[in-house]
C-alpha cells in the first residue's frame, strides 16, 4: 500500500513532493553551513590567538630558588620547543650627555638578554636602528636621552658605582606589558604599566654590570624563564584548549611550589578566546538565526500550499474505507521520503557550498555530529510540515469538510491575540533598554575584546524582524478584505476589465496571500537586513583601518630621524594626493607620560579622515575649528578626562622635551575639548594640540609622522615611499590594506567575510524559492480552478489577469515591506552591534547592487512562476476538472 501511495504521490503530485525535499534541504544545507562557520571560526580564532602570544610562559625564580631545577620543572610539566632565560634589574635612572647637555631619566629596568632569545621570541623586541648584537635602548629611552646608535649611556645603580655603556642599537618593544607584568600578584595589586626607560644588555655584560647590585640590593634583581610550548598537541576548540593549557600550568605550579612562579600567557589568552568564541556565537544569532527561521518558514510553507489538494486525498482514502491511523501512516511515509531525501541532498550541497563560499571540509569526521543533528532536524521539520496537518484534518473535520473546495477559514491564532503588536511593543523596549540605555553587547575597551552578555537583546532585531512580518500579513489582509476598489485601481493595467473580479477573488484568498506576502516580506528583510549590516561593516572597517595605520600610506620615524625629513620626496611621488606631517612626542599629564600629538587642524583632513565619531561632541568640524582658533589649545583623551577630572575650558600645564636643552619644561594649554580616537593614536590616553604651538614650546619643528592620502594602490605607494625614504634609517612605511587584512582577521572582529557570503547567496536562494516555488505551488494548487475558467471559455489574457495580479501583489507587497523592515533591523543591528565598529558609523551603508539583484531575482521567480501556470493551464482542462 505504501509503494503504491509513494509511487502515485511521485506520479501526480511530483511537484508538491519535490517542493517539499527543497524547503527541507535548503533548511539543512544553511544550518549545516553556519554550524561549519562557528566550528571554524572558532577553531581560526583559537589558532590566530596562539600566534599572537610572545610567550607562552613567563617563570619567574623565587629568591634563593635552583635555576637549573626551576628549568627542569618546566620541560617536564609540558612540551617545552624554546626556552631562555633573562634578567631584570631595577635602577634609578640613566644619564647621557648630548649636544652640550646632560640628560636623565627617571627609574628604569636594565634587561640581560640571552643568546638566541631574538630568535626564540622575535615579537618581543623590533630592531629599528643599528645592530641586534651588544647593548640597545628602547625608542622611548633613546628619545628622552636623545641617544643615537654610538652614544655613551650612564646606568645609575643601586648601591653600586655608575657605570657606562655604549649604544649599539635602537629597538622597540611592542609587548612591553607582558614582559615586565607583575607575576603572582593580584590584578590591580601592582602597576600595570611597563617601565619608561629600558635598557636590554648581553647576558654576559648584565651579570658584569649588575653583580654588585645584586650582591647588595637583591630585592632590585629577579631572573625569569620564558618558555615557548610545543603547539601540536594543543586542542583546536578554544574552551578545550584553555583547558589543556592550564591543567599543564597547574602541573607546573604543583612542582615548582614555593620556588617560582607561573604567568600562564597561553591560557590566558586562550581563555579570552572562549569570550571572543561567544562573540561569535552573537553574530551568528544576529545574522544567522533568521536566515534559518525563515528556511524552516520556507519549508513549512512549501509542505503548507499543497494542503488543499492533501486533504482532498485523504478524504478519497476515507470514502474508500481507510482509518484515519491508516491515512496518518500515508503522511507520515510522504513526510519520511521528503524529510530524509531533503536531508541528504542539503547535506550533499552544504558540501560544496561551505567549501567554496567558507572554505572550509564539511564532509569530515569533526563534523559528523553536525550533521547527524542537522540531518535528524530536517527530519523532524518535514514530520512537522505533513503530519501535523494532515493530523489535524483527519481529526478535526469530517469527509465532507474535507472536500470542500474552500473552507471557512478564521483569523490564525496570533491575529486575534494581536502577537504581532505585542512582539514589535517588546522589540522596542528590548532595544531601548539594550541601546538607547548605553548598553552595548560586545564591547572592547582599549583593544581587547570583553563581551559582556545580555541576552534578552539577542531578541530585539529577531522579535522586530518576525513582528513585522505579521504586521505585514495583518495589514495586507486587511487591505485584501477592506481595500478592493483601491486594489482594482492598482490591478487594472495588469487585469483590465477583469481587475474587480481580480480584487475580489484576492479577498476571498487573503489568508493564503497573506502567507506568501509575508514570507516574501521576511526574505527581503533578511537579504536587506544582512546585506546593508555587511556592507556597513566592510565600510568601517577600512575606517578603522584608516583609524589604526593613520592613513592611506604612512611614515613613521623618531625623534632623532623624523619622517618629515623625507616628506619633500614622499610628496612628489606619483599617486600621491595629499601629504601632510604629524608630530608625534611625549607628554607628562602629572607623572603620566602620554603620546602628544602636533596637527595643523585646517589641512589634517586633507590626508586622512576626520570622523566625527572621534570627538566626544560628534562633530569634527567644530572640534577642530574650535583648536584652530585657540592656539594652545589642547584636545584630551577620554580617559584622561576621567582620571584627572578635567573639563572642556580648564588650564593644565604638562610637561616637554625641549629640543634645546633635552629636558622636560612645563608648556600650558586650554582644553578645547574631548578626543575618543585619532590616527595612530593608543586606545588609552593620548593629547592632541596645534603642531605650530608644539613647534614653538619645543625649539624643534620636525615632525615624526608623515600621512599620505592615494589616489591609486596604496601597497604600490607604499614601496615607492619605502625606497623614497631608504636614505633615513629606522623610518617604517606602512599601507593600510596591512591594517584591514589585520583587523578583518582580528580576534576583536570576526572575519564576516565567508558568513555574510553565506548568507548574502542563500538569502537570494530563499527569495527566489519564497517568489517562485510557493507562488507555483500555490497555483499549482489551484490549476483546477483555472481549468474551470478555462472550460467556460477564458481567453489567455483573462486567465492572465489573475495570475499576475496575484504574483505582483505578492512580490511588490513583499518587497515594498521587506526592505523598509530589512533597513530598520539593520539600523537596530548596527546600534546593538556598536562593539563590532570602531569607531561607530555615522550613517548606514546601502549595497544598491545587491538590492537590485533582490528585487531582479523576486521578480524573474514570479515571472517564471506565472508563465508556467499560464502555459499549463490551458492543457489537459479534461484531466483536471476531473481531479486526476
Amino acid at each position: 500500500m505504501y509503494r503504491h501511495w509513494l509511487t502515485g504521490l511521485v506520479r501526480t503530485r511530483s511537484g508538491r513532493l519535490v517542493g517539499t525535499i527543497g524547503g527541507v534541504a535548503l533548511t539543512v544545507a544553511f544550518i549545516a553551513c553556519l554550524g561549519a562557520f562557528l566550528q571554524s571560526s572558532a577553531a581560526e580564532m583559537a589558532a590566530r590567538s596562539v600566534a599572537q602570544v610572545p610567550v607562552d610562559w613567563q617563570v619567574q625564580a623565587l629568591p634563593g630558588a635552583d635555576h637549573s631545577a626551576v628549568e627542569a620543572a618546566i620541560r617536564s610539566a609540558a612540551p617545552v620547543t624554546g626556552s631562555q632565560q633573562i634578567n631584570y634589574a631595577d635602577v634609578p635612572g640613566f644619564e647621557a650627555s648630548t649636544g652640550g647637555t646632560v640628560q636623565t631619566t627617571g627609574g628604569g629596568t636594565a634587561l640581560g638578554i640571552g643568546p638566541g632569545y631574538f630568535d626564540q621570541f622575535p615579537a618581543e623586541v623590533r630592531r629599528l636602528v643599528g645592530s641586534a648584537d651588544g647593548v640597545l635602548i628602547a625608542q622611548q629611552t633613546a628619545a628622552n636621552l636623545h641617544v643615537t646608535v654610538g652614544d655613551q649611556v650612564i646606568i645609575h645603580r643601586r648601591q653600586a658605582p655608575d657605570v657606562s655603556v655604549t649604544i649599539a642599537g635602537i629597538v622597540d618593544l611592542p609587548n612591553a606589558d607582558a614582559m615586565f607584568q607583575a607575576i603572582g600578584v593580584p590584578a590591580g595589586a601592582a602597576p600595570q604599566a611597563p617601565p619608561d626607560n629600558v635598557l636590554l644588555l648581553p647576558m654576559s655584560q648584565w651579570q658584569q654590570v649588575f653583580e654588585q647590585q645584586d650582591a647588595r640590593r637583591p630585592d632590585t634583581i629577579r631572573t625569569e624563564f620564558h618558555v615557548k610550548l610545543d603547539h601540536h598537541d594543543l586542542p583546536s576548540d578554544p574552551v578545550a584548549g584553555s583547558t589543556w593549557a592550564a591543567e599543564r600550568g597547574h602541573n607546573f605550579e604543583a612542582r615548582v611550589a614555593g620556588t617560582a612562579l607561573l604567568a600562564n600567557n597561553l591560557a590566558a589568552r586562550l581563555e579570552a578566546v572562549r569570550e571572543d568564541a561567544l562573540y561569535a556565537r552573537l553574530v551568528f544569532l544576529f545574522l544567522g538565526a533568521p536566515g534559518a527561521i525563515l528556511a524552516i518558514l520556507l519549508t513549512l510553507a512549501v509542505a503548507g500550499a499543497g494542503r488543499d489538494k492533501r486533504r482532498r486525498d485523504q478524504a478519497l482514502l476515507r470514502l474508500r474505507g481507510a482509518t484515519v491511523d491508516t491515512v496518518l501512516r500515508l503522511a507520515a511515509a510522504e513526510a519520511a521520503v521528503a524529510g530524509v531525501g531533503g536531508a541528504i541532498l542539503g547535506i550533499l550541497l552544504a558540501a560544496p557550498a561551505a567549501h567554496f563560499i567558507l572554505g572550509v571540509a564539511l564532509l569530515r569526521g569533526a563534523a559528523v555530529p553536525l550533521l547527524s543533528a542537522v540531518a535528524v532536524a530536517g527530519i523532524a521539520l518535514s514530520l512537522a510540515a505533513i503530519l501535523i496537518p494532515a493530523w489535524r484534518d483527519a481529526r478535526g473535520s469530517t469527509v465532507a469538510d474535507a472536500r470542500r473546495p474552500i473552507g471557512n477559514d478564521r483569523a490564525p491564532l496570533w491575529a486575534r491575540f494581536y502577537l504581532d503588536l505585542g512582539l514589535l511593543a517588546l522589540a522596542a523596549a528590548l532595544y531601548w533598554r539594550s541601546a538607547a540605555s548605553g548598553y552595548q553587547v560586545v564591547l572592547a575597551p582599549e583593544g581587547v575584546a570583553a563581551a559582556a552578555v545580555d541576552y534578552s537583546a539577542f531578541l530585539a532585531p529577531l522579535l522586530l524582524w518576525t513582528g513585522m512580518a505579521l504586521s505585514a500579513m495583518r495589514l495586507v489582509g486587511a487591505g485584501l478584505r477592506q481595500g478592493r476598489p483601491v486594489i482594482a485601481r492598482g490591478l487594472r493595467p495588469v487585469a483590465g476589465r477583469l481587475a474587480n473580479v481580480v480584487a475580489a477573488t484576492l479577498g476571498r484568498q487573503s489568508p493564503r496571500l497573506s502567507a506568501g506576502i509575508g514570507l516574501a516580506a521576511l526574505a527581503f528583510a533578511f537579504a536587506a537586513s544582512t546585506a546593508i549590516f555587511n556592507a556597513t561593516y566592510q565600510a568601517q572597517a577600512r575606517v578603522d583601518a584608516e583609524l589604526t595605520n593613520g592613513a592611506d600610506v604612512t611614515v613613521t620615524g623618531t625623534s632623532a630621524v623624523p619622517a618629515s625629513r623625507a616628506l619633500e620626496r614622499l610628496s612628489k611621488l606619483p599617486g600621491i594626493a595629499a601629504s601632510e606631517p604629524m608630530q608625534h612626542r611625549y607628554a607628562y599629564v602629572g607623572t603620566d607620560l602620554q603620546d602628544l600629538y602636533g596637527i595643523d587642524p585646517v589641512r589634517i583632513g586633507i590626508a586622512t579622515a576626520m570622523s566625527d565619531a572621534y570627538f566626544a561632541n560628534g562633530d569634527a568640524r567644530a572640534t577642530l575649528t574650535e583648536l584652530t582658533q585657540t592656539p594652545d589649545g589642547v584636545l584630551v583623551s577620554q580617559e584622561t578626562v576621567n582620571d584627572y577630572q578635567l573639563s572642556r575650558g580648564d588650564s593644565i600645564n604638562l610637561r616637554l622635551q625641549n629640543a634645546a636643552d633635552h629636558q622636560y619644561h612645563v608648556v600650558p594649554f586650554h582644553i578645547v575639548g574631548v578626543v575618543r580616537e585619532f590616527p595612530t593614536a593608543p586606545k588609552d590616553s593620548f593629547l592632541v594640540a596645534n603642531a605650530a604651538y608644539v613647534a614653538q614650546q619645543t625649539g624643534s619643528a620636525e615632525s615624526e609622522i608623515v600621512l599620505i592620502r592615494s589616489n591609486g594602490d596604496p601597497a604600490r605607494i607604499a614601496r615607492a615611499a619605502q625606497r623614497a625614504a631608504a636614505s633615513l634609517p629606522g623610518l617604517k612605511v606602512s599601507q593600510i590594506g596591512d591594517a584591514v587584512a589585520l583587523i578583518g582577521s582580528s580576534l576583536t572582529a570576526v572575519d564576516l567575510a565567508g558568513l555574510t557570503r553565506l548568507e548574502l547567496i542563500f538569502a537570494l536562494v530563499m527569495l527566489a524559492a519564497s517568489g517562485g516555488l510557493v507562488l507555483g505551488l500555490g497555483f499549482a494548487d489551484r490549476e483546477r480552478s483555472f481549468a474551470v475558467l478555462v472550460a467556460l471559455g477564458a481567453r489567455p489574457r483573462q486567465l492572465g489577469a489573475f495570475v499576475w495580479s496575484e504574483a505582483a501583489l505578492v512580490i511588490g507587497s513583499g518587497m515594498v515591506l521587506g526592505l523598509l523592515a530589512g533597513a530598520l533591523v539593520a539600523y537596530v543591528l548596527v546600534k546593538l552591534l556598536t562593539g563590532v565598529f570602531d569607531p561607530p558609523p555615522d550613517v548606514l551603508s546601502a549595497p544598491w547592487f545587491y538590492i537590485a539583484a533582490l528585487v531582479i531575482t523576486a521578480a524573474g521567480t514570479a515571472l517564471l512562476a506565472a508563465t508556467g501556470e499560464t502555459m499549463r493551464s490551458r492543457i489537459h482542462v479534461t484531466e483536471k476538472l476531473r481531479g486526476e
